[in-house]
């Protein structure tokens, strides 16, 4: 468990931390004189432990850990939480980063269409699984990375089962689902000390952007980390919740419509039965 040496430091965890924006994010949080402890969320332990050596080695600093997790696989989440409570009690900051999209509609392990299962239910699962140890922080914060590209969630329709699967739409429901969760874990965490945010990285140059739109030129992954990593840890963001940024600036959402989250919650909680809340 944390001990109080461990408590000096902030802990921070960051999915999809092996690569593109979410190394990015992670490289920079181990920068910080405080050497806090950043997990490195990564679904293959090898390319974890590649980035967690990087990041030791140019930082200095020695408080970086694997966490091996499939967040298309309900139990590789469950496993991956259980294994973080075993060392940790307490996170100052959740960040859902991980992400994915598929030309062809393809199902989870967990018999759910993959995009929605990895970019949203691991969003939700993983977070509802740690939301505990985010209230043992002294000011714990859910970032919750989504998207300018948002539109098209179908509610009636999440796993294309009616319609005909189109690989934009599937990430852009995805990602529009991204901020709604985030709009009712900020009405669900009204009164506590954790605040939930969402952010957009904009267009950025990664795998995921040449597939989604080849050809297409983005920006950096630092550029796209800088918002995320500022809503992890600056004081100006402090005691800020339910709202969208980009660029260190907040958006308006069009998706804010608490009948809707609710109803997304309720989905959510079908298709992850076992989850406690």
């Amino acid at each position: 468990m944390s001990s109080a040496a461990e408590r000096e430091r902030p802990i921070y965890l960051v999915t999809g931390a092996n690569a593109g924006i979410g190394f990015e994010i992670a490289r920079n949080l181990a920068k910080a004189a405080s050497k806090p402890t950043v997990i490195l969320g990564c679904r293959d332990s090898a390319r974890g432990d590649t980035a967690r050596a990087k990041i030791a080695a140019e930082t200095g600093n020695a408080n970086i850990e694997v966490l091996v997790i499939d967040l298309a696989s309900q139990k590789s989440i469950r496993n991956a939480a259980d294994e973080f409570f075993k060392i940790h009690t307490t996170l100052d900051a959740l960040i859902n980063n991980a992400g994915m999209s598929s030309p062809t509609r393809q199902e989870s392990v967990d018999g759910i269409e993959l995009t929605f299962a990895t970019n949203v239910i691991s969003y939700f699962l993983l977070t509802n699984l740690l939301l505990d140890a985010l209230k043992r922080a002294p000011a714990g914060r859910l970032v919750n990375v989504a998207s300018e590209m948002a539109y098209g969630l179908d509610l009636d329709d999440v796993e294309f089962k009616k319609r005909t699967y189109n690989e934009l739409t599937a990430y852009a429901q995805s990602k529009q689902a991204d901020r709604m969760l985030t709009w009712a874990y900020a009405r669900r965490l009204e009164g506590t000390t954790v605040t939930a945010n969402s952010m957009s990285p904009g267009a950025v140059d990664t795998p995921l952007l040449h597939a989604l739109a080849p050809g297409m030129k983005g920006r950096t992954t630092e550029k796209g980390a800088e918002t995320a990593l500022w809503l992890a840890t600056s004081p100006d963001v402090a005691g800020l919740s339910n709202r969208l940024w980009f660029d260190k600036a907040e958006r308006v959402c069009k998706f804010h419509n608490p009948e809707q989250e609710e109803k997304l919650w309720q989905i959510c909680e079908e298709l992850s039965t076992s989850t406690k809340i």
